[in-house]
């Protein structure tokens, strides 16, 4: 088979698999092994590539979960269990898991093939990072499944319902979510490292816009505008780190009120509103009280003097 056959038959491989291992990655995928911007591109897309990154993500569900397998370190005690990070995304451990994928997924792993295409392990955790940040998170890949809530909370009979269950939709999407917890990992260990610190910011400001837009609508369909001082740019990063915060705690704390699935509630929805009635205004308010005013005046506090 010569290299135009080969071209072609990869590209129809990848054609074949799943959402997102489909997509065009050469903008996930910064540190593999090509000189050239064609090169990079087309091993980015390659779906031997793609196994690699299956299998890695197969590892990451099994490890951090939902459903994660612990191992025990002390048969003997069973709250001793093994903790690793990401040291179980070694280059034999996602060589071998490989091995296992389903179909249409290449299914031959070995070590030499995975150096060929990361020189380093820790750029290829790197690109694992963001491939699965960017994949998992991505609104557009998940905009059919909030539609019905989003336009409920911008043109239907009762936002506040449809706010609820947007938020609900969001809380539980993090929670069911291995890369989520992946997530949680990487932040902890961004400090210090540029490629995992570059990797976990790609998530939020891929994600900011998208947000960003929705509430501009559901400002502008019920004609509010937001109090002096504070910013839309700001409301979209308090909601991503309220609802990040509330999974968290859902997360750690199965008992925790975060989440009511009777009701399809959720905090981030409580949150949402309480933001929506301290932040904005009707726009034919002239006067709007900055924020941080209201709170004076309700306290019945001046500000303090400042000293020179």
């Amino acid at each position: 088979m010569n290299d135009r056959a080969r071209r072609r038959e990869a590209k129809t491989l990848k054609q074949e698999l799943p959402y997102p291992y489909n997509q065009d990655l050469s903008q996930v995928l910064r540190n593999l092994n090509r000189r050239t911007p064609f090169g990079r591109r087309r091993q980015a897309n390659d779906p031997v590539t793609a196994a690699y990154l299956f299998a890695a993500a197969q590892l990451i569900q099994r490890h951090l979960g939902p459903g994660a397998s612990r191992s025990p370190a002390d048969p003997e005690d069973p709250d001793a269990i093994e903790r690793p990070l990401l040291s179980f995304l070694s280059q034999r451990a996602v060589a071998a898991e490989v091995d296992h994928n389903p179909p249409p997924f290449h299914r031959v792993g070995r070590v030499s093939t995975m150096r060929e295409r990361w020189r380093h392990q820790s750029g290829f955790v790197a690109d694992v990072l963001r491939f699965g940040l960017w994949a998992w998170h991505y609104p557009g890949a998940h905009q059919d499944e909030a539609a019905d809530a989003r336009e409920e909370a911008i043109g239907g009979p009762d936002p506040v319902r449809g706010i609820h269950r947007l938020c609900y939709w969001d809380v539980t999407r993090l929670l069911r979510t291995p890369m989520f917890r992946l997530g949680l990992v990487a932040a902890a260990q961004a400090e210090g490292d540029a490629l995992v610190r570059e990797a976990v910011s790609v998530r939020h400001q891929t994600n900011a816009p998208h947000w960003k837009r929705f509430y501009q609508e559901f400002l502008q369909a019920h004609g509010l505008r937001l109090r002096p001082g504070i910013s839309l740019d700001e409301c979209v990063d308090l909601l991503a780190a309220v609802a990040d915060g509330l999974a968290v705690r859902a997360l750690a704390d199965p008992q925790a009120r975060v989440v009511d699935h009777a009701q399809r509630r959720s905090l981030l929805g409580t949150a949402a509103v309480a933001l929506i009635v301290g932040c904005a205004v009707p726009e034919g308010q002239a006067d709007a009280t900055p924020l941080e005013q209201m709170v004076r005046d309700m306290a019945g506090k001046a500000p303090a003097a400042r000293t020179a």
